[in-house]
C-alpha cells in the first residue's frame, strides 16, 4: 500500500518519463502563449484576425483554464494601456511605476487593474458575454487553474505539481513583466512609436511573437507583429496556419510603405500615407536627417560622439521627450550651440506637429510649404528628405 502511494506521488496515473514530462510542459505552455497573443490579443483586444467559434472558445477556456484570467478583464486592461500608455492612467508602464516594480511585480499590477469596475465597462465591450462567461469563466476564474494542478497530479504525480508552479509562475512573469516591462525599457525600436515600446528580440519564438512589442504598438490591430525582413512571429505563422484549414480570417495587417519618384509636390496619397505611417515616417527622419547631421556636426568640430551620452543621442529620436528635466535641458543646450541640429530639430517638431492634424487639406497645404521650406534650408540630408517624403503612399495604392 505504502509503496503504491510512492508510486503514485512520484510517477501519477501515467508514469511518464522525463521526455514525456518536457514535451507536456512546453505543449501547455504554448497553448496557454497562443490563447493570450492569437485569442486575447490580437483577436478579442485588436480585432487583427477572427477565429472559427470551436477554436476562438477553446482559446478562451484555456486561458481559463491554466491562468485564470478572464477575457473581458485581460482586453479591457490591455486596451486602456494603448488609450494612456505611458501616462498615470497606464496600468503597468514603467515609466509611471518603474522597472522594477512592473518587471518583477507586473501581476500584481493586474490585479488591481482588475478590481477597477470602470475599467472593464469602459475597455471591454465586444467581448464575449454567453452563459459560460458570466456563469463559469467570469464567475470562478481561480477554479480553472485549480482544476488543472488537480488534473496535473494525476496524470504525473507530484511532478505535475512541479509543471503547474512553472506554467503558474510563466505567463504571469513573461507577459504581465517581461512584455509590459522590459518592453518598454530595453530592446531595439524600428518605429519612432509615441511611446516607450521596443522589440525584445527580432525573433519572436518565446512567447508567440509578443517580444516583438514596439511593432505591435506601431500597428496594434494588425495581426501580424513583424515588420523587418529579419523578423519571425512565431504567433503570425500559426495564424496562417489555422486561415489556411479555414479556422482564421485575417482582419488587418499593417500595410506597406511606398516611394514614387520624380513626385514634386506632396498629394492625397502623400497624406493618407502620412496618417497610417505617421511613427515610420518620425523614424525615416531620425534616421535619415537627425543622425547624419549630429555625425556632420561632430565630425565638423574634430569632436566625439560620446560627449554626448548615449541615452541623450537616442532621445534625438524622440524630441528629448522621454527624458527628465534636467536631461532634457542639457541636450537643448547642446542642440541650441549647433545651428545645423537645431534646425533639423525645429524642423523634426513642425513635421511632427503637421502630422497631429486633423484637417487633410490644411495638411496636405502645410506639407507643401514645410517641403519647400526644407528644400532651401541649405542642409543635404534634409532636402533629400523633403524630396523623398513627397513620393511617399501606401504600397496598396499603387
Amino acid at each position: 500500500m505504502f509503496d503504491s502511494i510512492v508510486t503514485f506521488l512520484t510517477n501519477g496515473l501515467t508514469h511518464a518519463s522525463w521526455p514525456m514530462l518536457v514535451v507536456y510542459f512546453i505543449v501547455v505552455s504554448q497553448f496557454t502563449i497562443f490563447s493570450v497573443t492569437l485569442y486575447l490579443h490580437r483577436s478579442q483586444a485588436h480585432r487583427g484576425v477572427d477565429f472559427h467559434p470551436v477554436l476562438a472558445h477553446f482559446f478562451r477556456f484555456w486561458a481559463w483554464f491554466s491562468t485564470a484570467m478572464v477575457t473581458k478583464e485581460w482586453v479591457a486592461i490591455h486596451r486602456k494601456h494603448h488609450a494612456k500608455c505611458e501616462t498615470a492612467e497606464d496600468p503597468h508602464s514603467p515609466q509611471i511605476y518603474g522597472i522594477k516594480k512592473v518587471l518583477l511585480d507586473g501581476v500584481d499590477l493586474y490585479r488591481t487593474a482588475r478590481k477597477d469596475p470602470s475599467i472593464t465597462e469602459k475597455y471591454g465591450r465586444g467581448t464575449p458575454d454567453d452563459w459560460l462567461e458570466r456563469n463559469v469563466y467570469g464567475r470562478y476564474p481561480e477554479f480553472g487553474p485549480t482544476l488543472m494542478l488537480f488534473l496535473g497530479f494525476a496524470l504525473f504525480g507530484l511532478w505535475g505539481v512541479v509543471i503547474w508552479a512553472c506554467q503558474m509562475i510563466w505567463i504571469p512573469f513573461m507577459a504581465a513583466g517581461v512584455v509590459n516591462g522590459l518592453g518598454h525599457w530595453w530592446g531595439y525600436r524600428n518605429v519612432e512609436s509615441d511611446d516607450t515600446s521596443t522589440n525584445l528580440t527580432p525573433w519572436g519564438f518565446v512567447i508567440g511573437g509578443e517580444e516583438l512589442h514596439n511593432n505591435h504598438h506601431a500597428f496594434p490591430s494588425s495581426a501580424k507583429f513583424a515588420l523587418r525582413s529579419f523578423e519571425f512571429d512565431i504567433g503570425w505563422a500559426a495564424i496562417r496556419m489555422f486561415e489556411a484549414i479555414g479556422m482564421a480570417k485575417v482582419l488587418r495587417v499593417a500595410p506597406s510603405l511606398d516611394i514614387r519618384n520624380d513626385i514634386h509636390a506632396p498629394d492625397n496619397d502623400t497624406i493618407k500615407a502620412l496618417l497610417t505611417h505617421k511613427f515610420q515616417v518620425m523614424t525615416d527622419y531620425f534616421r535619415g536627417v537627425t543622425a547624419p547631421t549630429l555625425h556632420e556636426e561632430v565630425a565638423q568640430a574634430g569632436a566625439s560622439l560620446k560627449e554626448l551620452p548615449r541615452r541623450l543621442r537616442k532621445a534625438l529620436s524622440s524630441g528629448g521627450r522621454w527624458l527628465d528635466h534636467d536631461a532634457r535641458e542639457r541636450l537643448g543646450t547642446w542642440v541650441s550651440q549647433r545651428p545645423a541640429m537645431a534646425t533639423v530639430m525645429d524642423y523634426r517638431r513642425r513635421l511632427h506637429e503637421l502630422m497631429e492634424q486633423r484637417n487633410g487639406e490644411a495638411m496636405l497645404e502645410g506639407l507643401k510649404q514645410w517641403c519647400r521650406e526644407a528644400e532651401a534650408s541649405g542642409i543635404r540630408a534634409l532636402q533629400e528628405f523633403a524630396s523623398r517624403i513627397k513620393g511617399y503612399r501606401l504600397a496598396h495604392a499603387a
